[in-house]
């Protein structure tokens, strides 16, 4: 079967994070910019190609100051690094539905693999006819493998800022004419 081209749906979208904080509680932000392109039959991914692209500059954490720090360059770096990118590599089948998704992750000029799972939640027409296809991913990256390595000690042990970040992708997608 063809793979067929489907277009991101950003209102019924979202990129999500979630890093611990002071070890005992969890920040959670978003980036509200992104767009993807998406070659792929939702009901076998195997043979998918999905490039995304995420404004950094977008980060909203729902606290001014903390969005502000994570732009400067002891974190993102936007004004020298103002995206972020994924670029599939491989797409294994783990069970009906859900994949391993493995490509290049690219954040603050560093570019590594790192692996997704992927759930497809699928398939659909809206009111309009339109054909819709849902997925989500998540996975744990490093952040200091990227080069964000800003940290502050605490006294009672352990740090501000943990290295393992949850991220959790949410997709809608519309398939082309």
């Amino acid at each position: 079967m063809p793979k067929n081209q489907w277009n991101l749906d950003t209102a019924h979208s979202s990129v999500d994070f979630t890093i611990r904080h002071m070890m005992v509680s969890k920040v959670r932000g978003t980036f509200q910019t992104f767009e993807a392109t998406i070659d792929a039959d939702p009901e076998d991914l195997t043979t998918a190609s999905i490039e995304f692209l995420i404004d950094v500059n977008s980060v909203n954490t729902r606290n001014e100051d903390r969005g502000n720090h994570l732009r400067s360059s002891d974190f993102f770096d936007v004004e020298h690094h103002p995206k972020m990118t994924f670029k599939s590599t491989k797409v294994t089948k783990m069970s009906p539905g859900e994949y391993e998704l493995t490509g290049d992750l690219t954040i603050r000029g560093t570019t590594r693999p790192e692996t997704f799972v992927v759930s497809y939640e699928g398939q659909g027409k809206d009111p309009w006819g339109n054909e819709k296809a849902g997925f989500e991913a998540h996975g744990t990256i490093s952040r200091s493998e990227y080069g964000l390595t800003w940290n502050q000690a605490l006294e009672t042990g352990g740090v501000l800022v943990a290295d393992q970040v949850q991220v959790t992708v949410d997709i809608q997608a519309s398939k082309q004419a």
